[in-house]
């Protein structure tokens, strides 16, 4: 699974730590997250994210 960087506040999204705080389990694909999910940083959209 790949990593996932946040455009806006650099925040990782991390596959294997997932988002505990914002409902995504470890282990959750990002593609698998919702699309209203947004940067538990700076609540940006999946949009502003890029593949690392």
């Amino acid at each position: 699974m790949e990593k996932y960087i946040c455009d806006v506040c650099g925040w990782e999204y991390n596959p294997e730590v997932g988002d505990p705080d914002g409902g995504i389990a470890p282990g959750t694909a990002f593609e698998d997250i919702p699309n209203d999910w947004v940067c538990p940083v700076c609540g940006v959209g999946k949009d502003q994210f890029a593949k690392v």
